[in-house]
């Protein structure tokens, strides 16, 4: 079993705060480059700025926990203020804690049953 999970957040961005999320993105960004157990961090927008694919890889569950409870919870209101989130796709086997911060995102979970990743 991998340690490692990552998701897919998929977001619309709400009209015209496009501009404003980057700031909050930029900051959030930064601040989750500090914390260990942070694999990737890697925010993507669609041509016309409407709508981003967040991709998220972490060492453990722990870090999850972490992330989303200390660096997430500072930005968490000004993030949810420019986009409405659409879904949340988590691969790999989160712990309970892990699952009970991810639940509340409305997430759908995807367990591996084959493949490889290169730590």
């Amino acid at each position: 079993m991998r340690d490692q999970i990552s998701w897919v957040v998929t977001c619309s961005v709400k009209p015209g705060k496009f501009e404003e999320f980057k700031k909050v993105v930029r900051a959030l960004v930064e601040d989750t480059r500090k914390e260990p157990g942070n694999l990737a961090y890697d925010y993507n927008v669609n041509a016309d700025e409407t709508i981003v694919h967040i991709v998220e890889i972490y060492a453990s569950s722990e870090a999850i926990v972490s992330h989303v409870t200390t660096v997430f919870a500072l930005y968490a209101d000004r993030f949810v203020d420019c986009v409405d989130v659409d879904s949340f796709v988590v691969y790999g086997s989160p712990n309970a804690a892990a699952l009970e911060i991810l639940d509340g995102f409305g997430s759908t979970y995807f367990t591996p049953f084959d493949g490889y990743l290169i730590k």
